[in-house]
């Protein structure tokens, strides 16, 4: 028999939201491997002060606080799915004394929020992925190989839909197989990134890659990316069918990124792809 290990020692970050509430609620299902000790929500939530009322511990598990520091004293790894700016004043409050281990899975930054986040990697084991599904890693794979095998001749479309409160588009998943289909190309998806098709000169310009966004429901995700030539159409797709998925996969990422070394690690790190 093994030696027995301490569970992983989690804090969640906008704990009662969409995503924070199903990472929660998926950890504390499996005890043996991961402990909830921290929960955060913004300023002025209603809960603050109170127990989070996604675990099962009878009301006797951590209390919601708005404090990174407070939350995070006893972890050692720290999830994120909320804003961008949320996400970077956390980083700068949380101490790579007590916690190492970072996942992020925040859409919507900007090259320059980006950048702020790609250098906390000095100092903790940050993995970031606009999506957390095995399905859409290899994905990405798949896109990349099929757009160097494809001559520029193939157009190559990007389509995604999400439910009607997803506030970035594209997200952050549509422009990750954007971004692979780039780098099949050998060139910077902002190259070859096409501005929306809208208007009486919204012709395509060729080699280009472009993107459809649909807004609608209660849809987890569907995405998919079509090649396309005069005589065929390739697509390659993948559809969420529900949240779990991505928490399921945020809490594999915190488990690999407790055992590394500091650094800026993506999905496809932790995967082995």
């Amino acid at each position: 028999m093994g030696i027995p290990t301490e569970p992983l020692k989690l804090a969640i970050a906008g704990a009662l939201g969409r995503m924070g509430s199903t990472i929660a609620s998926l950890a504390d299902s499996d005890r043996e491997r991961f402990s909830v000790v921290g929960m955060t929500e913004r300023p002025g939530h209603t809960s603050l002060g109170r127990p989070a009322s996604v675990l099962g511990d009878g009301g006797d598990g951590p209390i919601l606080t708005d404090d990174i520091a407070k939350a995070t004293a006893a972890a050692k790894a720290w999830i994120d799915f909320t804003s961008p700016v949320a996400t970077l004043a956390a980083l700068e409050a949380l101490s790579p004394d007590t916690t190492s281990a970072v996942v992020i899975g925040t859409t919507g930054f900007s090259q320059e929020e980006m950048d702020r986040l790609q250098s906390f990697g000095d100092q903790f084991a940050v993995v970031y992925s606009g999506n957390y599904s095995l399905g859409i890693a290899l994905l990405t794979k798949l896109v990349e190989q099929a757009a160097a095998s494809l001559q520029d001749d193939w157009d190559i479309e990007v389509f995604e839909a999400h439910h009607r409160r997803k506030v970035d588009a594209p997200s952050g998943t549509a422009l990750m197989l954007g971004t692979a289909g780039a780098k099949g190309r050998g060139r910077p998806l902002d190259e070859l990134r096409l501005d929306p098709y809208d208007g009486a000169d919204a012709e395509r310009r060729s080699g280009g890659i472009g993107f459809s966004v649909s807004r609608l429901g209660d849809i987890p995700g569907d995405h998919s990316v079509s090649f396309g030539s005069d005589e065929e159409v390739l697509t390659l797709s993948h559809r969420a069918l529900n949240r779990r998925v991505f928490a399921r996969g945020a809490l594999t990422a915190a488990e690999w990124a407790s055992g590394q070394q500091p650094g800026y690690y993506s999905i496809r790190d932790v995967l082995g792809l």
